[in-house]
């Protein structure tokens, strides 16, 4: 399987690097390396890097005069070995309350996929996913390894409102919604934890190559950890992960 990347103009003052449209670890940890490349490199005069499960777009401060120039450039410097900085990479446990009060959509996955609620439940906490990249809405994490047998399509009509916290399937993908949304997602949980806080250093957490596992709560629990969240006296469990 070829995993190189193609590179497309994208407007006046971006370049559109584009891997194979699949979700793989191998091209994530090909596009983080990329990615942390750029930023050694003292030739690209970019100003973002936008990053998704297949595709890095380059941001650049002035227009591209050259795009073919631009293009070998960002060729050497993918296929270089300049030096990079070593990236630190957690695993977040995030604790998740699957009661039907949150779960509003437990009871109709559970139908429509003859699993039981608990197996569902179960499959989902027992995985632990990777974090991919961070979009649609700001601290919305993109995760892989979502267990086939969880797989269940978006709503055909999308909720006007879905709460902040809430734990959700859609497609072949899981995430949480960091802050109150319309979203078409099946909801199956909620946490308690702020996914953004544009009020700390590093409002999102985790970032692309971080690790995620839920892990079950009671309702009594939820609201136990909503308390000492607002009283700042809870922590995130992380622990480093080593390549």
């Amino acid at each position: 399987m070829d995993k190189k990347p193609t590179y497309k103009q994208f407007g006046e003052k971006a370049i559109l690097v584009e891997w194979q449209a699949i979700i793989d670890d191998e091209i994530l940890n090909d596009i983080l390396h990329f990615v942390e490349k750029i930023k050694a490199s003292k030739e690209i005069n970019c100003i973002d890097l936008i990053q998704g499960y297949n595709s890095l777009t380059i941001i650049y401060k002035e227009f591209i005069e050259n795009f073919n120039e631009e293009v070998a450039l960002l060729k050497s410097v993918y296929s270089s070995t300049l030096k990079i900085a070593k990236q630190d990479y957690f695993l977040w446990e995030i604790p998740v309350c699957y009661d039907l009060e949150f779960g509003i959509d437990l009871q109709e996955i559970s139908k429509k996929s003859s699993l039981e609620i608990d197996e569902i439940i179960k499959i989902h906490s027992e995985t632990i996913y990777k974090v991919f990249f961070v979009g649609f809405l700001p601290g919305f994490l993109y995760l892989g390894g979502l267990n086939e047998k969880l797989f269940f399509d978006r709503k055909p009509n999308p909720r006007l409102h879905v709460a902040k916290g809430s734990v959700a399937i859609g497609g072949k993908q899981t995430g949480v919604y960091p802050q109150n949304s319309a979203g078409g997602w099946n909801i199956i949980g909620k946490t308690p934890i702020d996914f953004f806080d544009v009020n700390t250093p590093n409002p999102c957490f985790a970032k692309a190559g971080d690790f995620i596992k839920f892990n079950p709560i009671s309702l009594d629990q939820f609201y136990q950890l909503e308390k000492e969240i607002e009283d700042e006296k809870y922590q995130l469990i992380k622990t480093l992960q080593h390549a």
